[in-house]
């Protein structure tokens, strides 16, 4: 009797052990967020969701067209993941830095959730010294200025105060507040961002996530956020965790990766994926975190099988919820050349992009939503 009571006990607490575990970052999240992270965590046993920056706003030859999308034209599905970009909210702007309206955004993250789908958004947020570079300014002391009792910081409260009103106003049709993948900081390991590993101390920029998620969360009470840290594309094991907040304040480990030399002469990209997803799968296994490669690509994809030959080998068998291809921009007046990174029709990777969405692995729209991945 004694035997059978001791082992139902060690039975309750490995299952408290075990919810506790399998709870997001977030202990009051709203329960459609904490189902998606439940979902996404045991999402790769099926495959990964596939996702395209601003996939409903424009692609190559349109802008704004009610239920367009290059993905679509392509395949015949939607995207499973769509993501978008808050930069320029926190100064009051109506518009993001591609000149997409917030109003839009916040419908076709609303259009997105109806079907099923799942959003991730990244904030490349304005320098606030260097604000004419955007966030592309690298003015060492800035993150410091807006920590607490920095120069700045009352002024980066107020930021927050604008992104947490978008971020409250995404709500389903019954009122719930719609979940997100919340990236800010991306590429934090970088040296191109004011946040970068070159502006900042590590101390700096793990109280900067810290204070960010505390404000967001417990001043602003949000709580239908999943908190994606991101690094640039090459690193170790310690380069990765180097910047790493703590396991309260992480939902998802990720980094963002994209093919610069010609796939039909290198494999470096398909290499050098494969082996920092390696390292990724086993930080996320260790921390009982989501595994994503949250940015990657090839402009204009001019190589005919980077779908099946190139992107499919360097995700190979790796464990990841999801991945997301840039955008598609069109012609780039500033760049001067043509700026996308999924085929539209006629381009020359859509057939094998279409043997690529028919893949067992490869999860859009359609996968989605028979996944219910909010409940």
């Amino acid at each position: 009797m004694l035997k059978n009571i001791c082992s139902m006990m060690i039975g309750l607490a490995f299952s408290a052990h075990a919810f506790a575990q399998d709870f997001p970052a977030d202990k009051q999240a709203t329960q459609e967020t904490v189902n998606l992270y439940r979902n996404l965590k045991k999402l790769p046993e099926k495959g990964y969701l596939f996702g395209h920056q601003d996939d409903l706003a424009y692609g190559v030859n349109w802008r704004y067209k009610s239920g367009a999308s290059d993905v679509k034209e392509v395949t015949g599905d939607y995207p499973a993941l769509y993501g978008w970009d808050l930069g320029g909210i926190e100064s009051g702007k109506d518009a993001n830095l591609d000149q997409v309206p917030f109003k839009k955004i916040r419908k076709y993250i609303q259009e997105a959730y109806e079907r099923g789908g799942v959003s991730t958004i990244s904030w490349h947020v304005t320098s606030p010294i260097g604000a004419e570079k955007g966030a592309w300014d690298t003015t060492h002391g800035t993150v410091r200025a807006i920590l607490p009792g920095g120069a700045e910081h009352a002024k980066y409260k107020e930021w927050l105060d604008n992104v947490a009103a978008f971020l409250a106003s995404l709500k389903g049709k019954k009122g719930e507040a719609i979940p997100i993948l919340f990236r800010p900081y991306h590429e934090l390991t970088g040296t191109w961002f004011w946040w970068g590993q070159n502006a900042c101390s590590a101390d700096e920029f793990i109280t900067l996530w810290r204070f960010t998620i505390y404000y967001l969360q417990q001043v602003k009470q949000l709580h239908n956020l999943l908190y994606v840290y991101n690094t640039g594309g090459e690193f170790t094991r310690e380069q990765f965790l180097s910047r790493y907040p703590g396991d309260d304040m992480v939902d998802v480990v990720s980094f963002d990766t994209y093919q610069w030399d010609d796939p039909a002469t290198s494999n470096n990209f398909m290499k050098q994926t494969n082996a920092q997803l390696a390292i990724l799968e086993t930080i996320a296994k260790e921390k009982n975190k989501i595994s994503a490669l949250a940015e990657t690509g090839y402009e204009a994809v001019p190589y005919a099988q980077w779908w099946t030959k190139t992107l499919t080998d360097a995700i190979g068998d790796h464990h990841i919820a999801y991945t997301l291809l840039w955008r598609n921009h069109g012609y780039n007046e500033w760049m001067k050349k043509m700026h996308y990174y999924v085929p539209f029709k006629g381009q020359v990777s859509a057939d094998d992009f279409i043997i690529y969405y028919n893949q067992d692995r490869t999860l859009f729209q359609k996968d989605a939503a028979a996944l219910s991945l909010y409940k």
